[in-house]
């Protein structure tokens, strides 16, 4: 039995459709290279469909109450769990990860919309003071309008719920542009929030290239706000075009991340957390660890360690891998050519920097881990944002030193410092130029109750998910009453 169908189509006014010109794109499987399915290829009239279908949709949507749309995505959690294993099979099939991570990936996923359905009863503005009498000053949220949503295929599950709770919870209606790298998931989505009652057109998905179905979504006028996770190159345009119009903007973005480890840290525990911050999920996370920073008095043993560790890394699909391919050809070329630039600029690759060639892999988009040390600082591989299995080693004199490191980076999403010093812990922290700060562990792991973003090129400043979130996705309205004592 198929998990999805053989062309994925778009989901427009609760009706799968496909696209008005009739092409497809070939959608390959990671893992084998083998096609698995096939997208229909929106075009922007398939694209001004879905706003159409959002915007008429939206004014009936947003009276419902909040606690009853609360109560909807409740229903639609439920759905979500009873066919858990079915969507991280589709999460596992399309990316290339084991069901394993692809299962926890959609648990991940229902709990941010069990967050979100819980914000419906607690969808605060505020009461508070006039300077001037029998003068009552409040503020409400009211929603945006239509929501654009487009998202990427790293974690596909939860970067759909991510956008599309949120902005349900606060009364708009979606156009939701799924990634032609993870089409079904969108798909599968789409499907389980219409079985659970949502309202025909109030969740709209296209699917399709960027430049083709993701483009539309930020030019149109009828698109209240423009939300969208991915590359730093294409936020900077959506930044420009829908500024240009004054749509409300929210980008999370990518980055750099640093991980320092210190001359008194657990060494064990921090090659753990390096392994599971550069290697797990294949490198595909904007959070991921992909400039570990050690100081000198421990650096020679640390990056003994760190190599024989990544030697143990098994590579595939199954529960029993660590890590499994990148998501596609043009990610993996980009990484090795990357690579080859800076082992020309005299950077030394300990172990990795290739495309696994053996009988199992060969099909497949399979990077080795790789771990890469003598590279200098103001090196190009040293400041852009790589997407995959690579880690770069940096040898720091000192805390200051390691500090300073951190912070010179173009982006400032995560950071992460291993030490037993509560002193270093704690300015470290407050001090690195990150919009995420962790102490021993990993440089990912946001839980869907605290805000996630960063600095520089790593956003625009808006904050996913969340409470904050509701401020992306509502507009606040002050209200004032003035009593005539007169007339009482």
């Amino acid at each position: 039995m198929r998990l999805f169908p053989e062309v994925i189509p778009n989901w427009i006014a609760g009706v799968e459709v496909f696209s008005e010109s009739g092409n497809t794109i070939d959608k390959c499987s990671p893992h084998s290279g083998e096609v698995i399915s096939r997208i229909t290829r929106s075009t922007s009239v398939d694209v001004l469909n879905a706003i159409k279908a959002a915007k008429a949709s939206q004014t009936e949507w947003a009276e419902v109450p909040p606690v009853q749309r609360g109560y909807l995505l409740h229903q639609i959690c439920n759905r979500m769990e009873e066919q858990q294993a079915t969507i991280a099979k589709i999460v596992a099939k399309e990316t290339g990860k084991s069901y394993q991570e692809a299962y926890g990936e959609t648990g991940g996923a229902i709990s941010l919309g069990r967050f979100f359905a819980g914000e419906g009863q607690r969808l605060y503005g505020r009461t508070t003071t006039s300077g001037q009498v029998d003068k009552y000053a409040m503020t409400v949220r009211q929603p945006c309008g239509v929501a654009g949503l487009i998202v990427a295929a790293n974690t596909p599950i939860a970067n759909v719920a991510w956008k599309v709770f949120p902005a349900l919870i606060c009364g708009n209606s979606v156009v939701l542009k799924v990634p032609e790298d993870a089409p079904a998931v969108g798909w599968v989505f789409a499907k389980i929030l219409h079985e659970a009652g949502l309202p025909k057109g109030v969740c709209n998905v296209v699917q399709g290239l960027g430049i083709e179905a993701g483009a539309p979504i930020v030019e149109s006028a009828d698109v209240d706000i423009v939300s969208f996770t991915g590359s730093t190159e294409i936020g900077r345009w959506i930044a420009k075009t829908g500024s240009a119009r004054l749509a409300r903007i929210s980008l999370e973005l990518g980055g750099k991340n640093p991980l320092v480890v210190c001359d008194d840290a657990d060494l064990e525990h921090a090659v753990k957390w390096v392994c599971l911050s550069a290697f797990s999920n294949a490198g595909q996370r904007c959070a991921a660890g992909s400039r570990i920073i050690v100081f000198d008095g421990i650096y020679d043993r640390f990056r003994q360690m760190l190599v024989k560790a990544v030697s143990r890394l098994r590579l595939g699909p199954a529960d029993e891998d660590d890590l499994g391919p990148v998501i596609n050809r043009r990610q993996l070329d980009s990484m090795l050519a990357a690579i080859e630039t800076a082992k020309l600029q005299g950077a030394n690759v300990l172990i990795g920097g290739r495309r696994l060639s053996e009988e199992e892999y060969a099909s497949g988009y399979y990077m080795a881990p790789t771990v890469i040390d003598n590279i200098g600082r103001e090196l190009e591989i040293s400041r852009a944002e790589l997407f995959g299995p690579i880690a770069q080693l940096y040898r720091v004199d000192g805390f200051e030193d390691a500090l300073n490191l951190a912070n010179d980076s173009p982006y400032g999403l995560t950071a992460c410092i291993h030490t037993k010093n509560f002193d270093r812990a704690s300015h470290f922290v407050q001090k690195v130029r990150a919009g995420v700060a962790v102490v021993n562990a990993g440089t990912y792991g946001s839980e869907p109750h605290m805000p996630f973003g960063g600095y520089g090129m790593s956003g625009n400043g808006s904050r996913e998910p969340g409470t904050e979130a509701l401020d992306v996705y509502s507009e606040l309205k002050d209200i004032y009453l003035n009593v005539d004592r007169g007339r009482l």
